[in-house]
């Protein structure tokens, strides 16, 4: 898997997350689950899109994030329109929020590793997404997963 860093280049290599967190054997508090979005998207089923972007809007207007959703929505819904448009096959949205921020993550299932590509002028809006999502996530990246792969973004609590 590589991590990417706004407006960069991968700035890890490995199957975690850069930010991990300790707990002592001590540690016995209870936490309540972080609140989750999942939602599975039907092959060529555009109509997944909005309705992708409601549920995030839903969720991080339970989160206490009111109007800070606009991005998470767009990347979001590029992740989405991508696993839709360029599979022949179903996908899984998950999006988790905590105390840091907001993950979110497409999983399809095509081995296939999405390509970054500079868009060229007769493009009209094709070939833009992951550029958005390179551009205003905090983080994200590509990984391998069982059958297919899963591409993520992480917008840090602030920018969700």
């Amino acid at each position: 898997m590589e991590r990417q860093a706004r407006r960069g280049g991968p700035i890890a290599i490995g199957s975690f997350s850069t930010k991990t967190v300790e707990h002592g054997a001590d540690d016995i508090t209870e936490q309540d689950p972080a609140p989750q979005l999942r939602r599975r998207l039907g092959r060529a089923d555009l109509r997944a899109v909005p309705e992708a972007r409601r549920a995030l809007r839903e969720l991080l207007g339970q989160w206490g994030k009111h109007g800070q959703s606009d991005v998470a929505e767009l990347l979001t819904s590029e992740l989405v329109t991508n696993a839709i448009v360029h599979t022949d096959h179903d996908a899984v949205l998950t999006a988790t929020v905590g105390p840091h921020g907001l993950r979110v993550e497409v999983r399809d299932f095509v081995a296939r590793r999405p390509r970054l590509r500079v868009p060229v002028a007769d493009d009209g809006t094709n070939g833009r997404g992951l550029l958005l999502v390179q551009s205003l996530a905090d983080a994200w990246g590509v990984r391998p997963h069982g059958v297919g792969k899963a591409v993520w973004f992480e917008l840090e609590a602030e920018a969700a």
